[in-house]
């Protein structure tokens, strides 16, 4: 059974850093490409970035580029989101993913609140 648990979220005030991480059990972590999403309140799911199987390639979305870090630790299973200078508008429920075959695989998800 696939699972995937988020954790360190928290509260943090603007200007500040956090690393959230995913650890991955049933399935082969190394073999897939994995994203990282968020959803803020009133606002659709969107897509963070993503990482490839091997971790050498990474894709981010404009809005976190050169503040946010995804990174894999293949042997530990492990998906972590490295973010710095946080925003007011990075607060959101941050989600790990992966889609295999058209079947998407969230976590439970993890808050992060920025605040002033």
């Amino acid at each position: 059974q696939v699972r995937l648990v988020e954790s360190g979220g928290g509260l943090v005030q603007t200007g500040g850093s956090l690393r959230l991480s995913c650890t991955a059990s049933g399935f082969t972590f190394e073999h897939y490409l994995m994203n990282w999403y968020r959803q803020a309140p009133g606002k659709e799911r969107e897509l963070v970035g993503s990482i490839s199987s091997d971790g050498r390639n990474t894709y981010y979305q404009n809005s976190v580029k050169d503040r946010f870090t995804i990174s894999r630790d293949n042997p530990k299973k492990t998906l972590y989101l490295q973010m710095n200078s946080l925003k007011l508008e990075d607060t959101a429920v941050y989600y790990c993913h992966r889609r295999v075959n058209n079947v998407d695989y969230w976590g439970q998800g993890t808050q992060v609140t920025v605040s002033s």
